[in-house]
Order: structure tokens, then C-alpha cells, then sequence
């Protein structure tokens, strides 16, 4: 049981520690546009084209996410011939 208490304890410093690195520092935060002061560490976006890569790759990562757990909860096969059903079969 105290084994137990004390990775949890540690897993929890560890947690608080990493998240009060992750914030911006007061030279980044200044340096960076409105939206994304205190959050991100850099010199921010140089250009509008900054912003449209960053949200075609979110859009693309959030349509992964959807359809890898669409797929996952319901893939959808039906074909008794398929490659799932001769794992699954017993025979």
C-alpha cells in the first residue's frame, strides 16, 4: 500500500511540475500575438500562412481521431470471408 501511495505521489509532483514548465515565460509571452500569449514558448507565428498550416493539421488530426474511433467501436465488416473470422472462429 505505501508502495503504492508513493508512485502516486511522485506521479503527481511529476504532473505539477511538467504543467508549470509547459506555460510561457514572460519574454515568450511578450513576444507573442494576442491569441496565444501565456500558452505556447517561441517567437509565435511569423505570417497568416502560420495560422492556416496550424489549423489544416488540427482539422486533419481531429477527422483522424473521429474516424480511427468510428472505425474502432464499429469497423463494419460483414463478409463472412473476411480476414477478422479466422481469428475469431474456434474452428
Amino acid at each position: 500500500m505505501n508502495l503504492d501511495k508513493l508512485r502516486l505521489t511522485g506521479l503527481t509532483l511529476l504532473m505539477l511540475f511538467t504543467t508549470a514548465l509547459l506555460h510561457a515565460c514572460p519574454v515568450c509571452e511578450r513576444n507573442q500575438p494576442k491569441l496565444l500569449k501565456g500558452i505556447v514558448h517561441g517567437a509565435g507565428p511569423d505570417s497568416q500562412w502560420d495560422y492556416l498550416i496550424i489549423w489544416s493539421v488540427a482539422i486533419i488530426a481531429v477527422a483522424s481521431l473521429f474516424y480511427t474511433i468510428k472505425w474502432l467501436v464499429k469497423p463494419g465488416e460483414k463478409e463472412a470471408y473476411h480476414i477478422k473470422y479466422s481469428i475469431l472462429n474456434d474452428e
